[in-house]
């Protein structure tokens, strides 16, 4: 399960839990044409689609903050 809680005034989304399954497209629904700032330091782990939803945002200059060493690691290319 993943909570996403979103700030439409500053654009910060906050994540906490797991980045799997459809949790993926529905944070992908969120971001979707926004400038935001995502605060992952509370995701406890993300599936590959996940990872690769996170790399495909950073590409679009959206700012990851909080990232775990894991985290950073996995988003590495």
């Amino acid at each position: 399960m993943l909570r996403i809680s979103h700030d439409r005034t500053t654009g910060h989304v906050r994540l906490e839990g797991q980045l799997v399954g459809p949790w993926v497209e529905e944070l992908h629904r969120v971001c979707d044409g926004h400038a935001v700032v995502l605060d992952v330091r509370d995701v406890t782990f993300a599936d590959e689609a996940g990872v690769a939803l996170l790399r495909a945002l950073q590409a679009r200059q959206v700012k990851l903050t909080g990232c775990s060493p894991f985290l950073a690691e996995q988003l590495k290319e």
